[in-house]
């Protein structure tokens, strides 16, 4: 089984039954993961920060790293291995926006994030089919393409099913 790592600001796509695609420490950030079992194909972004305004730049460079340019990219990517969002039985699940450097929740990043995030998928008539969001803790999310199975795990908790 080969397994496909992102990073903060990458996305990842994949029509392989027999892979996966694996995120670690969303902390504040956001997974947003995308299955279609009638292909299969599942589809996968961590995303640091909601809005690009902040830094256009970076947003050039790894448009992954904000909601409003990497879902576009994401679902760009899913459209080109045959993925159609709307219709086939389209699961979307989000982990991650939670609070961990900023006890006071001052800049609310794993809030705006979430918030971003769920703004985006409605735009695009996609409703979200579950998910583990918000807490204190850093979580580290799997998928399994030909299944759909979506893992989470967080030191001290374990792994449970999204």
């Amino acid at each position: 089984m080969s397994e496909l790592v992102l990073g903060v600001g990458d996305f990842g796509v994949s029509r392989d039954a027999a892979s996966s695609i694996k995120t670690y420490a969303l902390g504040s950030c956001v997974a947003v993961i995308m299955h279609c079992p009638a292909l299969p194909a599942a589809g996968m972004i961590h995303i640091a920060l909601p809005d690009s305004a902040v830094n256009p730049e970076r947003a050039l460079e790894k448009p992954g790293f904000f909601a409003d340019t990497g879902l576009p990219r994401l679902f760009q990517a899913m459209s080109g291995i045959g993925f159609r969002a709307k219709g086939l039985g389209v699961s979307v699940k989000l982990a991650g926006g939670a609070v961990i450097m900023d006890k006071n929740d001052v800049f609310n990043i794993g809030k705006r994030n979430v918030q971003a995030v769920r703004s985006i998928l409605w735009a695009q008539g996609l409703s979200i089919a579950s998910e583990d969001v918000g807490g204190t803790i850093s979580r580290t999310v799997s998928i399994d393409v030909g299944s759909g199975e979506v893992l989470i795990y967080s030191a001290g908790k374990g792994h449970w099913r999204l």
